[in-house]
Protein backbone atom coordinates (compact mmCIF):
# COMPACT_ATOMS: atom_id res chain seq x y z
CA UNK A 1 0.00 0.00 0.00
CA UNK A 2 2.76 2.42 1.05
CA UNK A 3 4.82 1.58 -2.06
CA UNK A 4 1.75 2.19 -4.23
CA UNK A 5 1.37 5.67 -2.75
CA UNK A 6 5.07 6.41 -3.39
CA UNK A 7 4.68 5.29 -7.01
CA UNK A 8 1.58 7.46 -7.35
CA UNK A 9 3.32 10.67 -6.26
CA UNK A 10 6.83 9.80 -7.48
CA UNK A 11 6.32 7.57 -10.52
CA UNK A 12 9.36 5.77 -11.89
CA UNK A 13 10.38 6.26 -15.52
CA UNK A 14 11.28 3.63 -18.08
CA UNK A 15 15.06 3.32 -18.57
CA UNK A 16 14.52 3.15 -22.31
CA UNK A 17 11.93 5.77 -23.25
CA UNK A 18 11.36 7.82 -20.05
CA UNK A 19 7.61 7.13 -20.00
CA UNK A 20 6.12 6.45 -16.57
CA UNK A 21 6.15 2.79 -15.58
CA UNK A 22 2.89 1.02 -14.79
CA UNK A 23 2.49 -0.68 -11.43
CA UNK A 24 3.59 -4.13 -12.69
CA UNK A 25 6.48 -2.83 -14.82
CA UNK A 26 10.06 -2.85 -13.53
CA UNK A 27 12.83 -0.61 -14.97
CA UNK A 28 11.73 -1.15 -18.60
CA UNK A 29 8.20 -0.57 -19.90
CA UNK A 30 6.39 -3.33 -21.78
CA UNK A 31 6.60 -1.49 -25.10
CA UNK A 32 10.37 -0.99 -24.86
CA UNK A 33 10.86 -4.61 -23.86
CA UNK A 34 9.06 -5.69 -27.03
CA UNK A 35 11.05 -3.23 -29.18
CA UNK A 36 14.52 -4.00 -27.77
CA UNK A 37 16.55 -5.86 -30.43
CA UNK A 38 17.47 -9.34 -29.19
CA UNK A 39 20.39 -11.34 -30.58
CA UNK A 40 19.22 -14.89 -29.73
CA UNK A 41 22.92 -15.81 -29.57
CA UNK A 42 22.27 -18.53 -27.00
CA UNK A 43 20.31 -20.44 -29.68
CA UNK A 44 23.07 -20.18 -32.32
CA UNK A 45 26.24 -22.30 -32.07
CA UNK A 46 28.52 -20.22 -34.30
CA UNK A 47 27.08 -16.84 -33.36
CA UNK A 48 28.58 -13.36 -33.77
CA UNK A 49 30.29 -13.32 -30.38
CA UNK A 50 31.90 -16.68 -31.02
CA UNK A 51 33.04 -15.53 -34.47
CA UNK A 52 34.49 -12.28 -33.12
CA UNK A 53 36.92 -14.18 -30.89
CA UNK A 54 37.67 -17.00 -33.32
CA UNK A 55 41.43 -17.35 -33.65
CA UNK A 56 42.00 -14.89 -30.79
CA UNK A 57 41.04 -16.90 -27.71
CA UNK A 58 39.64 -20.44 -27.26
CA UNK A 59 36.02 -19.85 -26.24
CA UNK A 60 33.72 -22.50 -24.86
CA UNK A 61 30.65 -20.28 -25.32
CA UNK A 62 29.92 -16.66 -26.18
CA UNK A 63 26.74 -14.60 -26.31
CA UNK A 64 25.10 -11.24 -25.69
CA UNK A 65 21.44 -10.61 -24.97
CA UNK A 66 20.84 -7.32 -26.80
CA UNK A 67 22.00 -5.44 -29.89
CA UNK A 68 23.41 -1.99 -29.22
CA UNK A 69 22.55 0.70 -31.79
CA UNK A 70 23.47 4.37 -31.54
CA UNK A 71 20.52 6.48 -30.33
CA UNK A 72 18.54 3.32 -29.63
CA UNK A 73 16.78 2.03 -26.52
CA UNK A 74 19.74 -0.12 -25.50
CA UNK A 75 22.17 2.80 -25.72
CA UNK A 76 19.89 4.83 -23.44
CA UNK A 77 19.74 1.97 -20.94
CA UNK A 78 23.50 1.36 -20.96
CA UNK A 79 24.20 5.07 -20.50
CA UNK A 80 21.96 5.22 -17.45
CA UNK A 81 23.51 2.06 -16.03
CA UNK A 82 27.09 3.25 -16.55
CA UNK A 83 26.89 6.96 -15.77
CA UNK A 84 23.61 7.63 -13.91
CA UNK A 85 23.87 5.08 -11.14
CA UNK A 86 20.84 3.07 -12.25
CA UNK A 87 22.33 -0.29 -11.28
CA UNK A 88 18.88 -1.90 -11.24
CA UNK A 89 19.10 -1.97 -15.06
CA UNK A 90 21.93 -4.52 -14.84
CA UNK A 91 19.98 -6.52 -12.28
CA UNK A 92 16.91 -6.73 -14.53
CA UNK A 93 18.97 -7.66 -17.61
CA UNK A 94 20.74 -10.34 -15.57
CA UNK A 95 17.46 -11.86 -14.45
CA UNK A 96 16.13 -11.68 -18.02
CA UNK A 97 19.20 -13.36 -19.52
CA UNK A 98 19.40 -15.99 -16.79
CA UNK A 99 16.01 -17.32 -17.90
CA UNK A 100 17.40 -17.73 -21.43
CA UNK A 101 20.78 -19.18 -20.42
CA UNK A 102 19.74 -21.68 -17.73
CA UNK A 103 19.26 -24.53 -20.22
CA UNK A 104 22.47 -23.88 -22.22
CA UNK A 105 24.81 -26.83 -21.69
CA UNK A 106 28.01 -24.76 -21.52
CA UNK A 107 26.48 -22.54 -18.83
CA UNK A 108 25.75 -25.57 -16.64
CA UNK A 109 29.51 -26.21 -16.64
CA UNK A 110 30.50 -22.71 -15.37
CA UNK A 111 32.34 -22.57 -12.04
CA UNK A 112 32.72 -18.81 -11.51
CA UNK A 113 31.31 -15.58 -12.95
CA UNK A 114 34.08 -12.99 -13.36
CA UNK A 115 33.41 -9.30 -14.18
CA UNK A 116 35.70 -7.17 -16.33
CA UNK A 117 37.33 -5.10 -13.56
CA UNK A 118 37.60 -1.34 -13.18
CA UNK A 119 40.78 0.26 -11.90
CA UNK A 120 40.38 1.18 -8.23
CA UNK A 121 40.68 4.89 -9.09
CA UNK A 122 37.90 4.60 -11.70
CA UNK A 123 35.83 2.65 -9.18
CA UNK A 124 36.18 5.49 -6.66
CA UNK A 125 35.23 8.05 -9.32
CA UNK A 126 32.12 6.19 -10.48
CA UNK A 127 31.24 4.57 -7.17
CA UNK A 128 30.44 1.17 -8.68
CA UNK A 129 31.34 -1.25 -11.46
CA UNK A 130 28.46 -1.09 -13.95
CA UNK A 131 28.81 -4.84 -14.62
CA UNK A 132 28.42 -5.88 -10.99
CA UNK A 133 24.62 -5.80 -10.71
CA UNK A 134 24.38 -7.82 -13.95
CA UNK A 135 26.89 -10.37 -12.67
CA UNK A 136 25.32 -10.75 -9.25
CA UNK A 137 21.90 -11.17 -10.83
CA UNK A 138 23.27 -13.92 -13.10
CA UNK A 139 24.93 -15.48 -10.06
CA UNK A 140 21.74 -15.49 -8.00
CA UNK A 141 19.51 -16.83 -10.75
CA UNK A 142 21.92 -19.37 -12.26
CA UNK A 143 23.34 -20.45 -8.86
CA UNK A 144 26.94 -19.81 -9.94
CA UNK A 145 29.45 -18.05 -7.62
CA UNK A 146 30.35 -14.44 -8.48
CA UNK A 147 34.02 -13.58 -7.94
CA UNK A 148 35.33 -10.03 -8.43
CA UNK A 149 38.72 -10.72 -6.84
CA UNK A 150 40.43 -12.89 -9.46
CA UNK A 151 41.02 -10.24 -12.15
CA UNK A 152 42.53 -6.84 -11.36
CA UNK A 153 43.06 -3.81 -13.59
CA UNK A 154 46.57 -2.53 -12.85
CA UNK A 155 46.64 0.48 -15.13
CA UNK A 156 44.46 3.58 -14.93
CA UNK A 157 44.01 4.83 -18.49
CA UNK A 158 41.96 7.25 -20.51
CA UNK A 159 39.71 5.65 -23.13
CA UNK A 160 41.95 6.22 -26.16
CA UNK A 161 45.08 5.13 -24.30
CA UNK A 162 43.29 1.98 -23.20
CA UNK A 163 42.31 1.20 -26.80
CA UNK A 164 45.92 1.65 -27.92
CA UNK A 165 47.25 -0.58 -25.15
CA UNK A 166 44.70 -3.33 -25.62
CA UNK A 167 45.37 -3.32 -29.34
CA UNK A 168 48.94 -4.48 -28.64
CA UNK A 169 49.27 -8.03 -27.37
CA UNK A 170 52.73 -7.30 -25.93
CA UNK A 171 51.23 -4.73 -23.54
CA UNK A 172 48.27 -6.74 -22.27
CA UNK A 173 50.18 -7.75 -19.12
CA UNK A 174 50.54 -4.08 -18.22
CA UNK A 175 46.75 -3.62 -18.05
CA UNK A 176 45.41 -6.64 -16.13
CA UNK A 177 46.70 -8.87 -13.37
CA UNK A 178 45.43 -12.06 -11.80
CA UNK A 179 45.32 -13.54 -8.31
CA UNK A 180 44.33 -17.16 -7.77
CA UNK A 181 44.95 -20.26 -5.68
CA UNK A 182 45.15 -23.90 -6.69
CA UNK A 183 41.41 -24.33 -6.24
CA UNK A 184 40.91 -22.30 -9.44
CA UNK A 185 42.95 -24.72 -11.56
CA UNK A 186 40.91 -26.40 -14.29
CA UNK A 187 37.85 -24.21 -13.70
CA UNK A 188 35.44 -22.79 -16.27
CA UNK A 189 35.09 -19.00 -16.00
CA UNK A 190 32.22 -16.91 -17.36
CA UNK A 191 33.69 -13.49 -18.15
CA UNK A 192 31.05 -10.75 -18.30
CA UNK A 193 30.92 -7.17 -19.58
CA UNK A 194 28.35 -4.54 -20.49
CA UNK A 195 28.90 -3.84 -24.22
CA UNK A 196 30.96 -5.88 -26.66
CA UNK A 197 32.53 -3.68 -29.37
CA UNK A 198 36.01 -4.58 -30.65
CA UNK A 199 36.48 -7.29 -28.04
CA UNK A 200 39.97 -6.04 -27.11
CA UNK A 201 39.23 -5.69 -23.39
CA UNK A 202 37.58 -9.10 -23.17
CA UNK A 203 40.43 -10.68 -25.13
CA UNK A 204 42.97 -9.15 -22.73
CA UNK A 205 41.00 -10.35 -19.70
CA UNK A 206 40.64 -13.82 -21.20
CA UNK A 207 44.36 -14.11 -21.91
CA UNK A 208 45.03 -13.15 -18.31
CA UNK A 209 42.55 -15.74 -17.00
CA UNK A 210 44.13 -18.39 -19.23
CA UNK A 211 47.27 -18.10 -17.12
CA UNK A 212 45.39 -20.28 -14.65
CA UNK A 213 46.34 -23.92 -15.42
CA UNK A 214 43.54 -25.73 -17.23
CA UNK A 215 41.24 -22.68 -17.30
CA UNK A 216 38.32 -22.55 -19.74
CA UNK A 217 36.65 -19.30 -20.82
CA UNK A 218 33.12 -18.32 -21.83
CA UNK A 219 31.92 -14.76 -22.42
CA UNK A 220 28.50 -13.18 -21.88
CA UNK A 221 27.67 -9.49 -22.37
CA UNK A 222 24.55 -7.47 -21.87
CA UNK A 223 24.78 -6.00 -25.37
CA UNK A 224 26.80 -6.17 -28.57
CA UNK A 225 27.50 -3.25 -30.88
CA UNK A 226 25.66 -3.82 -34.16
CA UNK A 227 25.84 -1.80 -37.39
Amino acid sequence: MFQSLINLFFPKACAGCESFLLQDEVVICTQCRHEIPLTNHHKIDNNEVFQKFYGRIPLEFGASLLYFHKKGIVQEMMHKLKYKGQEEIGEVIGKWYSAELKDVEHIKDIDYIIPVPLHKKRLRERGYNQVESFGKSLSENLKIPYDANVLKRKLYTKTQTKKDLLGRSDLIDSVFDISFSEEYHGKHFLLIDDILTTGSTLEACSRTLLKIPGAKISIVCMAMSHN
